[in-house]
């Protein structure tokens, strides 16, 4: 099964993967119709007054709206959403970008003449070509994960992937719907060990909610300041670097991946990985989908050596319903919302309102994390 699966998913050449492609084509086309279009595409002598802000994408819509509602009392701001399709043809109007899981590649990024900054609505910054950005003059920034509630609201869908895991969410509503009492027998998080691959921001906030439940938190990080290294935690159990993956994989019962995307990351949950963790362990990821290996993710899950996957994030968004990995029982699949949440969203609606404020009166730019 995983062979004709593989050949029929992962090979954009296939007549099927071609026939689902131009049905999502339509799908997004369709969603285009809803999308509030750019008033003026031309630049007018009076826009020269105003600085323009451009979300990229017809997805994570409220982005959008709670950015405009926050500016409303500005006219001289002016914030507008264009489908992906739409952008490169219009970017050039813009002094700022907010990419909304769009690729922002070298040739988007050569036709932004007068974009003075791209940013990210969240944390992560795979998807822009920073490289091509700082050789045309853009700066290029995300929003951190701290004090917005983005780490927090992550940590929480984290928790909310591995309850359902643990307790069986889909076989749980098949005895709702066979009228079932008592079945299935599902597990807690009381006493499991919980690896967390990349302790960052999300990481901590996640710690911080596993302790209570009494899990039991081991974590590896890039490199640990030394005042927390050799400091009696009581949030991790026990700490290690990356060399240490794969010997904490063998020792967790569910591993949590909240690692950036990178090319030193991508795919980092492998067939190796896999094959270390425990027989029957639990995968959740909330991160990015390309930290985990799709072939390598499906075979665990055939064979049973995986004991369930958790994820807020796939190969390639949005996912495509039909793929035969959602046909276990012991998947759960959410659409990229685990930073969603009003709070969240607000707070960081505000950070792309100050922003462009600034911008507009030539202040230095503050609430936002420059990466070139």
């Amino acid at each position: 099964m995983y062979n004709i699966a593989k050949a029929a998913f992962r090979n954009k050449n296939s007549t099927v993967a071609s026939l689902l492609y131009s049905h999502q084509s339509r799908s997004i086309s369709r969603q285009s119709s809803k999308l509030v279009k750019p008033e003026r595409m031309a630049e007018k002598e009076e826009d020269k007054k105003v600085t323009r802000v451009l979300f990229c994408g017809p997805h994570l819509p409220d982005s959008y709206n709670f950015t405009r509602d926050y500016l409303q009392p500005y006219p001289f701001i002016q914030a507008d959403v264009a489908h992906f399709r739409d952008v490169p043809e219009v970017i050039k109007n813009y002094h700022i970008c907010v990419t909304l899981l769009m690729q922002m590649d070298s040739y988007v990024i050569s036709r932004a003449t007068n974009m003075k900054l791209i940013m990210q609505f969240g944390v992560g910054l795979d998807g822009v070509d920073i490289d091509a950005a700082t050789k045309h003059g853009i700066k290029v920034a995300r929003i951190p994960s701290e004090g917005n509630g983005n780490a927090a609201s992550c940590s929480e869908m984290a928790i909310y992937l591995m309850l359902g895991l643990l307790k069986k969410q889909n076989e749980m509503q098949m005895s709702v719907q066979s009228r079932l009492l008592g079945q299935p027998t599902g597990g807690t998080l009381l006493g499991k060990t919980v690896f967390i691959l990349g302790y960052g921001n999300i990481g901590i906030e996640l710690a911080k909610r596993l302790k209570p439940f009494g899990s039991r938190v081991i974590a590896t990080k890039t490199s640990w300041p030394a005042s927390v290294m050799n400091s009696d935690s009581s949030l991790v159990d026990e700490k290690g670097s990356h060399e240490d993956i794969y010997t904490f994989a063998s020792k967790a019962d569910i591993v949590v991946v909240c690692l950036r995307l990178s090319k030193e990351t991508a795919e980092i949950v492998d067939k190796k990985f896999i094959s270390s963790m425990k027989k029957g362990a639990l995968l959740v990821n909330i991160a990015r989908g390309g930290l985990v290996n799709y072939e390598s993710a499906y075979q665990g899950l055939e064979s049973g050596h995986l004991g369930g996957l958790g994820t807020d994030v796939a190969w390639s968004e949005p996912f495509d319903p039909n793929d035969p990995i959602l046909k276990f029982k012991n998947v759960i699949m959410t659409p990229h919302v685990a930073g969603v949440t009003e709070f969240s969203y607000r707070s960081m609606a505000k950070v792309v309102g100050d922003v462009a404020l600034q911008l507009h009166e030539g202040l230095p730019l503050t609430g936002i994390e420059l990466v070139n």
